[in-house]
């Protein structure tokens, strides 16, 4: 059976969301977008296409607006899958909740748990003991270092350097 999913979001990052689902096996993949061409029809239309697909991914980047559709989709029934990009790397005791996307080239290390609706953007790099919490963004080549603690909804930007253990040592 092919693997289908619904984006919402046809914009750059569901673009990006696109090319990560079809990395990790999708082969049919669709955009809800109520201001793209792309897209087959418009957010106040998902729930007509529940019988097509049963996965649906947030493709939006503002972190409070992918929490509120991501609640609007459980409530739909559909499944929220994670999605880690085969070129990623994942540590066996790190912990990815659902909604989540890992993009090429990022590494989660041991230990790490990256809760549920956040974007690890390429080359982002989330080292050991570190907890990113619900709905954040973690911005291209952006290192959240050992023990830190990224609190929910926040925005890093690219190459920012989170301090962890080292900053507890620092304020001491």
């Amino acid at each position: 059976m092919d693997k289908k999913i619904l984006i919402i979001g046809a914009g750059g990052h569901g673009q990006v969301v696109a090319e990560v689902t079809e990395d990790c096996g999708y082969q049919e993949i669709a955009f809800i977008d109520d201001n793209s061409d792309l897209a087959v029809g418009a957010v106040a239309d998902i729930e007509k296409f529940r019988e097509q697909y049963t996965d649906v991914f947030i493709g939006i980047g503002n972190n409070l607006l992918r929490e509120n559709l991501i609640s609007k989709i459980r409530e739909m029934g559909f499944h929220l899958p994670v999605l880690i990009h085969p070129s990623a790397y994942i540590s066996r005791t790190a912990v990815i909740k659902e909604g989540t996307i890992v993009e090429p080239k990022a590494i989660v290390n041991a230990h790490s748990v990256v809760e549920e609706g956040c974007i690890i953007s390429v080359g982002a790099i989330v080292d050991h003991d570190v907890r990113i919490g619900k709905y954040c963004h973690i911005n291209s080549g952006a290192i959240v270092k050992a023990g830190a603690e990224i609190k929910a909804y926040e925005k890093l930007e690219a190459g920012e350097v989170v301090l962890g253990y080292e900053a507890a040592r620092v304020r001491r």
